[in-house]
């Protein structure tokens, strides 16, 4: 597979700095959200037109999505989230995590993929996978 790259310096654009700039914005959210429960202090890090998409192919619109995680927030407190990969290039930011509930409920894989639009989330992809069914998730590889 090849991959281009423009030097965003023709552009006016530092793509470093603009880089960096979008993951501590998600390190911030992340740390908000599971710290205190800060749903609030997520809507100024999201674009007015932020779209969340999800593995159903529907998707919610920054109002949704921010009352779907305020609603879901009593039920995931105390969770651990074990960041295993944080990743950006450019306007975008790719997180793999793995979060376990409090009292050793069943853990998750989770990927999540952010794009940034002028400092600010814009767009936001999530797929998640229950750590106890990964042998069969993997059956589809099994072609023999």
């Amino acid at each position: 597979m090849k991959r281009e790259f423009i030097d965003n310096r023709l552009f006016g654009v530092n793509a470093r700095g603009m880089t960096q700039d979008n993951r501590i914005i998600v390190q911030k959210a992340l740390a908000g959200l599971v710290e205190t429960g800060g749903v609030d202090e997520l809507a100024p890090l999201l674009t007015d037109n932020f779209v969340h998409h999800k593995p159903d192919s529907t998707s919610s619109t920054k109002a949704e999505w921010l009352a779907e995680v305020r609603a879901a927030l009593p039920h995931i407190a105390g969770m651990e989230v074990e960041v295993r990969n944080l990743l950006a290039d450019g306007d975008h930011v790719v997180m793999y995590s793995r979060r376990r509930l409090p009292g050793g409920g069943p853990g998750i894989a989770v990927v999540d993929i952010w794009r940034f639009d002028d400092g600010r989330i814009a767009e936001a992809w999530e797929v998640i996978e229950p750590l106890a069914q990964v042998a069969a998730n993997l059956a589809w590889w099994d072609l023999g």
